[in-house]
């Protein structure tokens, strides 16, 4: 993980100020810690392999690299078996003798590669762009690739993402704060981790990133994004008051900027209803939905994932809401139907959404067949009751 708390202690390591290695620049909390972890803790051992590997943050970032790697091309390994890189053609990689992955919507024999090959194709793509200073929606293009797949623009997802975060990371970690690709690397990392479940290290990356930011003095739209990202942590935590909180503030500060009508204040808008939903504050996310769906399909379309999420959720409010009727549950089967079936055709049927969609879909309908079982044996008992 970015490199935030005292190898020997495990104290939180001041921004700018913490003491560090002369040698390989490894940070302590403080002089104590560092000659505690040279004579006790086995950095005599390692300080001159990490020097030669870049440093501290560099070392750490190329073997989380190799390790995310690793696991990516394991988790791909049925799915990719007699599959070969559509960038160097070959099964295993040249150089690494990495396996494949595939973590998009592409279909068939497509989209196929080594990460090493997506990490490398990103890099050169990028690097082009800043020797040239070509513009900016140039620029954002380029970057997307480290991201979401050339062939089908879909984002990677889970630990194809993970790997490419810190591929990405690994590239840049060694620039300036102040470098503009280092500060997106360090968030596509935070992203990564987050696909991956791995939430505690996702929590410290954008802390960090956040701290950065507003050192710098960052715009209000970056740290709004990272506010949201430590929004989602904190949801997954189990920190949920203080997730809506922030959320709350994403969303206000989103709208304000952008206005109602733009798909960042619909991305937010989604994200504070999921955040009310575990909250189980059922009628305001009703409310809110209800409202802001229609500009989600209007200005989004229906087959937009955002535009997806904020159907599932209100599905799911209606479903669990305590006070639901017969009608709420049908309403929620019908709209989960359709979502499931939307999702499967536009982003494939091993992206995430669509599994957590079929199984909320599943249970959907094993409670609406309940309730209408319910409501069949009591107009059942009502009508024996009835004197003829």
């Amino acid at each position: 993980m970015i490199l935030t708390q005292c190898p020997c202690c495990a104290a939180p390591l001041p921004p700018t100020s913490a003491k560090q290695c002369s040698r390989c620049k490894t940070r302590y909390c403080g002089v104590a810690c560092q000659k505690k972890h040279w004579e006790e803790g086995g950095h005599d051992k390692l300080c001159r392999k990490i020097r030669k590997g870049g440093g501290a943050e560099q070392y750490n970032a190329n073997k989380k690299y190799t390790e995310a790697v690793a696991v990516a091309a394991e988790e791909c390994a049925e799915d990719t078996k007699g599959q070969t890189c559509y960038i160097c053609t070959q099964a295993l990689h040249w150089k690494t003798k990495e396996g494949l992955v595939r973590g998009c919507s592409c279909r068939g024999t497509a989209g196929y590669a080594h990460v090493s090959c997506l990490a490398e194709q990103a890099k050169i793509l990028v690097a082009e762009a800043e020797e040239n200073n070509l513009d900016l929606k140039v620029k954002r293009a380029r970057w997307a690739r480290w991201s979401a797949c050339s062939l089908c623009e879909q984002r990677y997802h889970g630990a194809v993402a993970c790997a490419l975060g810190w591929a990405c990371w690994n590239t840049y970690a060694g620039r300036p704060e102040s470098d503009t690709p280092r500060q997106l690397a360090m968030n596509l990392l935070g992203v990564g981790l987050y696909q991956a479940q791995h939430l505690e290290e996702a929590l410290s990356v954008r802390e960090a990133a956040l701290s950065m930011a507003r050192r710098l003095g960052g715009p209000a739209e970056h740290i709004l994004t990272l506010q949201g990202n430590l929004a989602n942590l904190y949801g997954q935590l189990g920190q949920k008051e203080q997730a809506l909180r922030l959320r709350r503030d994403v969303y206000a500060g989103t709208l304000r900027l952008h206005g109602e009508e733009k798909e960042h204040t619909l991305i937010e808008a989604n994200n504070y209803a999921m955040n009310l939903l575990d909250l189980r504050r059922f009628e305001e996310v009703k409310l809110f939905l209800r409202k802001m769906l229609p500009v989600a399909q209007r200005v989004l379309t229906d087959s937009h994932l955002i535009t997806l999420k904020m159907r599932c959720c209100l599905a799911m409010a209606l479903h669990d809401d305590p006070s639901a009727t017969l009608d709420n549950f049908r309403e929620a089967v019908t709209t989960l139907e359709d979502v499931g079936r939307i999702a499967r055709r536009v982003l494939g049927a091993k992206h995430p959404f669509v599994g957590l969609t079929e199984l909320r879909l599943r249970n959907a309908r094993a409670t609406a067949r309940a309730r209408e079982l319910n409501v069949s044996s009591l107009a059942d008992e009502l009508e024996a009751m009835t004197p003829t």
